[in-house]
């Protein structure tokens, strides 16, 4: 049977590249090793090479648990990476390449604890659903959305899911913490635009809608969003001040996020809502005011701030410029406290006796927001012990992408623990 390690190497050297030619050869892939394993593995299409592959694992209960991960990947320039980001190669104690953090090494994860189980005639407690979807890097459409619309029979009995950022070791003295994603920050994808009057760049413009357009994504830029404390988010404070032992003050989060380093960027973007530009396009030549001027904005907002959010930017913007959505999904939020939340911080624990499980909102978003459509409890679970040193915020869609062996050897005895029951 193939390692964890061998397993997230073979899946990296697939290139994935999203937007590129798809992700049908890894997809292929994994249901060999789920076929081989005696699972009957379902690979379908949302376009041609866009696949995915779910399997259904039965269990001791038909309440099921999704295990679901993207194949897909972010672009990498091989020229600013000190090794090929398609090689998967294994040194240094770590497989390195594109996805090995985001998040082929959390699918290898999966395919290894579940293929270990199998071998070793284990029975996990509940139905066990996996899930390898294809886009995520994008907006889904051509995965977990097209999945839960086109296949939703394949998700029957499953309440709850588990799947990327979170569960991953921050280092803090005598403890390591282990932050569990129960939420995530909406997402608000807007194209905006400004229309104006044509004319000859040298004469005085009569409505200038690039002059426009700048001025209000000049007043989004330099918004300061105001501290949103969702009971969430408070409750990783808190337990943040327990753990080290000095209490955070609420009034001056910003500059408590530095002190606190590492365990500071847990709550750091997600005090907040936020909009960035990102993209610009006006006008076809110099000398020419075009008739509109073009924006796309990315919006985030926090569990049940959509429409205060949505009020803010519409405000900023002013009535001169029009906005459409080019992605909208709503912020998740998963029961905490709750007895599930309880059963994957004691699987870190009985494997890590120094783990301190903390919760955790996401400020960017996953697949979950598609399977919280069919009223599945999404939490951000995929365990990984860490190196100190090693900085893993930094190499989500960064160069030098790189896990840890052991970590992902700890991530799959964890989560066998999750899965039979033993803690």
């Amino acid at each position: 049977m193939k390692s964890v390690a061998e397993i997230c190497s073979d899946l990296i050297r697939f290139d994935t590249t999203n937007p590129g030619s798809g992700e049908r050869p890894a997809a292929e892939y994994v249901a060999v090793l789920l076929a081989e394993a005696g699972l009957e593995p379902e690979v379908f299409e949302s376009a041609p090479r866009r696949t995915t592959v779910v399997a259904r694992m039965e269990g001791d209960s038909p309440d099921a648990l999704l295990i679901h991960g993207h194949l897909d990947v972010v672009p990498a320039d091989p020229a600013e990476w000190r090794t090929h980001p398609f090689s998967g190669e294994i040194a240094d104690g770590c497989v390195h390449g594109r996805g090995a953090v985001d998040m082929k090494g959390s699918c290898a994860m999966t395919l290894a604890t579940v293929l270990g189980m199998r071998a070793r005639g284990e029975r996990p407690r509940r139905d066990i659903v996996l899930a390898f979807l294809a886009d995520e890097e994008a907006t889904g459409d051509y995965g977990s959305r097209h999945a839960v619309t086109e296949h939703r029979e394949l998700f029957d009995g499953v309440t709850q899911a588990i799947s990327e950022s979170g569960g991953f070791s921050v280092g803090s003295g005598e403890h390591r913490v282990y932050p569990v994603a129960v939420g995530e920050r909406g997402t608000a994808w807007m194209k905006l635009t400004a229309h104006g009057v044509a004319g000859h760049g040298s004469r005085p413009a009569v409505d200038n809608p690039v002059a426009t357009l700048v001025q209000a994504l000049s007043r989004v830029a330099s918004h300061q969003w105001p501290v949103r404390l969702t009971p969430s988010v408070a409750a990783l404070i808190q337990a943040l001040s327990e753990i080290t032992g000095q209490p955070v003050d609420l009034d001056r989060l910003d500059e408590e996020a530095a002190r606190l380093g590492a365990l500071g960027l847990l709550f750091k973007g997600q005090i907040r809502n936020s909009a960035n530009p990102t993209m610009l396009d006006a006008g076809y030549k110099v000398n020419v005011v075009p008739s509109t001027a073009e924006a796309h904005v990315d919006g985030r907002y926090l569990p049940g701030l959509q429409e205060e959010f949505l009020a803010t930017i519409d405000e900023l913007l002013g009535p001169k410029i029009t906005r459409e959505f080019v992605n909208l999904e709503d912020a998740p939020a998963a029961p905490f406290p709750s007895p599930f939340f309880d059963e994957l911080a004691g699987a870190l624990v009985a494997e890590d006796p120094l783990a301190r499980p903390v919760p955790y909102v996401m400020s960017g978003g996953t697949d979950a927001k598609s399977f919280a459509r069919l009223g599945i409890e999404g939490y951000g679970f995929a365990p990984l012990m860490l190196r100190p040193d090693l900085d893993y915020f930094g190499m989500f869609h960064g160069k030098d992408e790189r896990v840890p062996v052991e970590g992902l050897e700890f991530g799959t005895r964890v989560l066998t623990r999750l899965l039979t029951g033993t803690l």
